[in-house]
């Protein structure tokens, strides 16, 4: 038996982030990071600087290899991102850049010969964006998982004990391939991209399950499906259009029409699949909602940043989860403000979603924010994280509510329970709110077994 000194810290249970992208979150690690460029220009200036100083698969100074770079949000922009830019800092390097919400990709010149496509802009939003990732050189599996196993390492030494991988491939194979060289720090909730519903019912997979031969570190999660796209690239499906567009995507994009969402839910879910529905904009919330109302079955909806009044209380009366992300509130306060004014009062309004019943749980949606529950549990108890004041303070939780909400829902240690643990280095609740983030961790431990110690 092994005996854990805590230091006289205080032991809660371990945090489970609900919702990020590990492969994606491990290599955006080893990008140049544009977060806070206020321009196209800057951003290009900005990966010009970086160069060198991030641990990536590529070598800036070798010619044929792509150079990445990540988190920029171009949503408040004076100019827009073109292949140019990338062309006159970087005459004929192969350039990707990711946007910090994951739905838009820059490409230069060099990057689209090297995939074979062309494009007028270089900038891909949405599935387009999707299908260009997926076609990019990227690291060997064996280094990918390397890089995957150490953010999870990483995400240990901040109290984390588990996570919701969303990641848009075959989770379920891609850990089980990772866990023949060591054991995770995490267990992992492995979702279904919707490309591999088929198999995982083949396979006789449902939500729940234990992998076999995962040593109980793994399990079948939910089937990921998109309702629309995001407030930064301005796709977030919404009941009033954005101020100056016109079109037929004046109000967002609509990525799976109510007939073609109902059908794959009621698929999944009559195999025992539980549906996770990512909804952003008001109207792509109420579609999801509509949709569990008439399948009938219970799952989750990812995000629900803006959520009109009426369907408050109907996540609670259909028994649907809500994982929020509340880093991402005072991060798009500004955006939010500009493109959904007059309803900010509703956008990321965890208060109102908990005064209406609904089960919320916190996750990160790394790489969108660093892969750490603490920046959420801030975010959702002070609503801001610069010296400016709460943005609609209204919709603040309490810290209790938060950390239940960052732990899988459990708010105690109690007798019985798996060891799935942390201690941290003093009581949260005597850590002023401002530095919650920046809470020392002293142990983690999964299942009894001690993945970080101080």
């Amino acid at each position: 038996m092994r005996i854990v000194e805590g230091r006289g810290g205080t032991l809660l249970p371990g945090l489970v982030d609900a919702h990020v992208h590990m492969l994606q979150w491990a290599a955006a690690r080893r990008r140049v990071s544009l977060a806070g460029a206020g321009s196209a220009v800057e951003a290009v200036d900005r990966l010009v600087a970086g160069l060198g100083e991030v641990a990536g698969p590529a070598d800036p100074a070798d010619p044929d290899e792509m150079i990445f770079g990540a988190h920029f949000s171009d949503g408040l922009w004076p100019d827009r991102p073109h292949k140019d830019l990338l062309e006159r800092a970087l005459p004929g390097r192969a350039v990707t850049l990711f946007s910090n919400d994951l739905h838009t990709c820059w490409l230069s010149p060099a990057a689209l010969v090297l995939i074979g496509r062309d494009h007028p802009s270089g900038v891909f939003t949405e599935t387009a964006c999707m299908e260009i990732t997926a076609a990019l050189p990227s690291a060997s599996v064996a280094v990918q998982d390397r890089w995957v196993l150490e953010a999870a390492d990483a995400a240990a030494a901040r109290g984390v004990t588990g996570v919701i991988d969303f990641e848009y491939a075959d989770t379920v194979a891609d850990w089980s391939r990772r866990l023949l060289s060591r054991a995770s720090s995490v267990r992992v909730s492995c979702t279904i991209a919707r490309f591999v519903l088929d198999e995982t019912i083949e396979r006789g997979y449902r939500t729940g399950d234990l992998v076999p031969g995962s040593g109980g570190l793994l399990r079948v999660g939910p089937c990921k499906l998109f309702v629309d796209g995001s407030l930064n690239t301005r796709t977030a499906y919404c009941h009033e259009g954005y101020p100056g567009r016109t079109g037929p995507e004046a109000n967002g994009l609509l990525v799976l029409p109510p007939d073609e969402l109902t059908a794959l839910m009621r698929r999944a879910a009559s195999h025992g699949i539980s549906p996770a529905v990512h909804a952003i904009g008001d109207r792509a919330t109420a579609i999801a909602l509509d949709a569990f109302a008439e399948v009938g079955c219970r799952g989750r909806i990812e995000h629900a940043q803006l959520v009109d009044p009426g369907d408050m209380r109907r996540f609670a009366e259909l028994g649907v989860t809500v994982g929020v992300q509340p880093a991402h509130a005072p991060d798009d306060r500004d955006v939010a403000d500009q493109y959904w004014r007059g309803r900010t009062g509703r956008a990321f309004a965890y208060a109102s979603m908990l005064a209406a019943g609904a089960r919320l749980e916190i996750g990160s949606d790394a790489p969108v924010s660093p892969l750490d529950p603490w920046n959420g549990i801030a975010g959702a108890v002070a609503r801001t994280d610069d010296d400016r004041p709460p943005w609609h303070a209204e919709q603040a939780i309490p810290l209790e509510v938060a950390l239940a909400s960052a732990c899988g829902g459990r708010g105690r240690v109690r007798v019985g329970d798996v060891a799935d643990l942390m201690v941290t280095a003093c009581d949260p609740r005597e850590v002023p709110v401002g530095d919650l983030a920046e809470l020392p961790i002293t142990a983690t431990l999964v299942g009894g077994r001690v993945t970080y110690l101080a």
